[in-house]
This record gives structure tokens, C-alpha cells and sequence, in this order.
């Protein structure tokens, strides 16, 4: 097990909220499923749990996306799984679920595994037992191979090789506003390559903070991490509801790039606080990325992945004109 459920062992009186989710990606780009288990706990009240879908096809009209909710009743984390939310269950090494509303029926079976070790985006162990930040970030699989297959609206689809991750997430409250890329299999490299990168600004004290990064290249069997509070000063984000450009540094390595997809492709969802208002939440996890990697003693190269990056930004705005779906969170 490389992570474990956190719910269980939330006080009664105290807010949280929980994540665990699978992007999955086919070779050569341009279709991915993005699965999610998810935990809401207001403080004083019984959680929530709900499950949440999301077939994108660059040569659909768009993404084709449900949720349902449910109450604490369907909600466990047994000592063999991360997570069991209604008829979806997530262990080591398999997927198995279904969610059925009146606008689509998605089912899946997946195996995974992944031999890299687990990236924690929080660069010291004690900052996950810390009251700041208030958001947790953990790629327990971050670059995963999928295979079994997905029924969704009747068709199957078969899944054999698809690259991606498993994400897990936790906290109190999160970021007043966040972007998360992760793209896998780039262009003639190494299937093992990958890059996973999470960035927030945070309100403390009243006061929105500038851009913290934490990311991970992994590039030629070597990981190199990227950003952390000694390099807030040089992390740069300029992001947009469907693209944006961005620039992190670690030991020796400096990686700059830009990802984005065409609009008819994000999914908006709402995404609430255990306390406190909600954001929208845009996703695309068939983008385009592409990185310009500067490593310490080589010549500096770019990495491509058309169609299986994913891109999220998650705002408080809500004029970014992708239609939200219709289901409340919380």
C-alpha cells in the first residue's frame, strides 16, 4: 500500500475533504478517462462521498462526464483498499467501479502498476502531519500503466497499455487557486519518462501568497525535483482557462513550458470547501504539452505529448466560459 485513506481518523468536529482519482490516458493521445472517489465533511456533520467520470475524445463534441453523490453509509477504506465509495473500489493494483445517472452509465475494470516510487509533492514528511499547508498532495502511482477496459453509455472500450496516474489528495481547505499537469509518454523518449507538477497560492492571514511548486521530472531514469519554498521566487505561472505557460527550477535543472487544449474539450465541475464558499474546477486530460528542459552539463531539449497531458486550474471565477456541470459538491 502506498498511501492510506486519511477520513477514518477525522474528528467529528473538524472539515475535510479527500481525493483519490486515476487519469488514464491510450498510447498516442487524443482519449483518457479521469476517475475520481472523493470525501466531504463539513465540521459537526456525517461526511459525504461521491464518485465522478469523465470519457474525453479530441474528435467528440466534448467530454462526456457524470457524478453521483452519496451518504457516509456507502463510504469505507477497508485495510486491503485506499477507498470504497457505492459500487467502486480502489486497491493496490486494481479499479474496479460503476456510476449510473439518468445523463450516462460508466463502468471499469482496470489492473495497474507502476515501478516508481511514489512522488510526494510536499518536499519534508512533517508538512503532511502540519496544519499548513492545508492541502495535501501525493502521486502514490505517478506514472501507471493501465490495462483492462471501460464501459461507457454501452460502449466498450479496451484498454491496453494506457499510461496515466493515481493521485491522492487531502486537507482541510484548498488552495484559493491551484494548477496541476502531468503528462506521461512523451514523444521518442522512455515510457518511463514523466513530469507531475502542482502549484497553489494560498490565503493566509487575508492575504493571497505568491505561486508554491512542487513538481517532479523524471527523465532518463532520474528524478529531479523541482520547486519548493526556496525556489518561490523564481516559479512562474501565467494560466488561462484553456492554457498556460509556466517555469520551475530545482538542483541543477530548470523546466519551462506550456500546455493547453482547445475549449470544447475541458470538463468544470464545482469543487466546495468543507468550510467556506467553492471553486470551479476546469480539467482536460487529453492537452498538449510540451517542455524545454535545462539540465546542469547537457544541452538543453524539449519533450512533446500531443493529447495526453492533463491540465487543471481550479479558480474561484466563474467567467471562464466552459459550462459547469450540473451537480452540486459537498
Amino acid at each position: 500500500m502506498r498511501t492510506e485513506a486519511r477520513f477514518p481518523e477525522i474528528p467529528e468536529k473538524a472539515g475535510h475533504y479527500e481525493s483519490f482519482y486515476l487519469k488514464l490516458t491510450q498510447p498516442r493521445g487524443g482519449r483518457a478517462a479521469w476517475i475520481r472517489h472523493t470525501v466531504h465533511k463539513r465540521a459537526t456533520e456525517p461526511a459525504t462521498c461521491a464518485l465522478w467520470f469523465v470519457l474525453f475524445d479530441s474528435q467528440a463534441a466534448g467530454p462526456r462526464a457524470t457524478k453521483r453523490q452519496f451518504g457516509a453509509d456507502q463510504l469505507d477504506a477497508a485495510p486491503d483498499s485506499y477507498i470504497r465509495v457505492a459500487d467502486a473500489t480502489l486497491t493496490d493494483g486494481r479499479a474496479i467501479g460503476r456510476v449510473a445517472t439518468d445523463v450516462l452509465e460508466a463502468k471499469w475494470d482496470l489492473s495497474f502498476s507502476d515501478t516508481h516510487e511514489p512522488f510526494h509533492h510536499l518536499p519534508r514528511d512533517f508538512l503532511y502531519r502540519a496544519k499548513l499547508p492545508k492541502t495535501k498532495f501525493l502521486s502514490p502511482y505517478p506514472d501507471a500503466t493501465f490495462n483492462g477496459h471501460l464501459e461507457v453509455g454501452g460502449e466498450r472500450i479496451a484498454v491496453e497499455g494506457w499510461r496515466g496516474m493515481i493521485g491522492h489528495n487531502w486537507g482541510a481547505e484548498h488552495a484559493e487557486r491551484w494548477v496541476w499537469i502531468q503528462g506521461s509518454g512523451f514523444d521518442g523518449r522512455s515510457p518511463e519518462d514523466y513530469f507531475d507538477m502542482a502549484v497553489g497560492r494560498i490565503k493566509i492571514a487575508g492575504r493571497t501568497t505568491p505561486w508554491v511548486g512542487n513538481g517532479m521530472l523524471f527523465l532518463d531514469g532520474m528524478p529531479h525535483r523541482l520547486g519548493g519554498f526556496s525556489h518561490v521566487p523564481s516559479t512562474e505561472v501565467s494560466e488561462e482557462p484553456t492554457v498556460a505557460r509556466f517555469e520551475l527550477k530545482g538542483k541543477g535543472v530548470k523546466v519551462s513550458g506550456n500546455v493547453g487544449a482547445p475549449a470544447k474539450d475541458f470538463v468544470a465541475w464545482i469543487y466546495a470547501d468543507p468550510v467556506g464558499p467553492e471553486h470551479n474546477t476546469l480539467n482536460c486530460s487529453i492537452s498538449d504539452l510540451d517542455l524545454q528542459v535545462e539540465l546542469d552539463g547537457r544541452t538543453a531539449e524539449t519533450l512533446s505529448l500531443s493529447g495526453g497531458a492533463a491540465y487543471e486550474v481550479g479558480m474561484r471565477d466563474t467567467d471562464h466560459g466552459i459550462p459547469v456541470q450540473p451537480y452540486p459538491d459537498g
